[in-house]
């Protein structure tokens, strides 16, 4: 299994429990948009993916970052040089 998709496995896995509406999480599935978060479940999933990659994600970086494939792609970025 390469990185990226080890960090796709994982990012879906930290999605899931904030996944309210159930919807088939796919790496187009934007996060305001489809899964409907607000500014708070953003940060306290944030939380979690810096935790669990030991990584800092800046606001900017944030504020880019809209869909599942986005955020894997910044989180190999983040993780390639460990």
């Amino acid at each position: 299994m390469s990185d990226r998709q080890q960090i796709a496995a994982k990012v879906l896995e930290l999605v899931e429990p904030f996944n309210k509406k159930g919807v088939a999480v796919t790496e187009a599935t934007r996060f305001a948009q489809d899964l409907e978060w607000d500014s708070l479940t953003v940060l306290d999933f944030v939380a979690n993916i810096e935790d669990e990659f030991d990584v800092i994600i800046s606001m900017n970086m944030q504020a880019e970052i809209e869909t599942v494939g986005q955020l894997i792609d910044a989180l190999q970025r983040l993780t390639a040089g460990k």
